[in-house]
């Protein structure tokens, strides 16, 4: 279903991990196989649909390669370690890191386009921040 072995694996793993750590997950209303599959099915469609909404948000909003960077105040390993990083983020922080990071817009307009409050996009950020503490440097091609 995903179409890559590793990320099967992942998934399954991701599953067997959850089911051990919440037990009360699996209620008995069929056998274990089937709830299983079905955790798992839905698992996959959810990364699917993940890597779909990221994919069309770092096609819509970051630079294409021969595109200035510089004129967006970012360099060409900071661009590859913010395209590696929105992969992993929720849809709403991985939008507020481009308009922000990426586009350079203020609090106010960021507010105003994601139809929220100047208050929620700073929360949003300081969440981006912390995650971005996280991350592993980019290694060089």
């Amino acid at each position: 279903m995903l179409g890559v072995e590793a990320d099967a694996y992942e998934i399954v793993q991701e599953g067997f991990l959850s089911l051990v750590e919440r037990p009360e997950q699996f209620q008995g209303r069929s056998s274990v196989m089937t709830f299983l599959y079905s955790a798992t099915t839905h698992a996959c469609l959810n990364r699917l649909r993940n890597a779909t909404n990221r994919e069309r948000l770092r096609r819509e909003y970051l630079p294409e390669p021969n595109e200035s960077s510089e004129s967006r105040g970012l360099n060409a390993e900071e661009l590859l370690m913010l395209d590696r990083a929105i992969q992993t983020l929720p849809d709403e922080l991985a939008q507020v890191a481009i308009y922000y990071l990426v586009d350079g817009l203020t609090h106010q307009e960021i507010a105003r386009i994601m139809s929220c409050s100047r208050r929620h996009v700073g929360n949003m950020l300081a969440r981006l921040a912390e995650w971005g503490q996280k991350l592993e440097p980019v290694e060089p091609c």
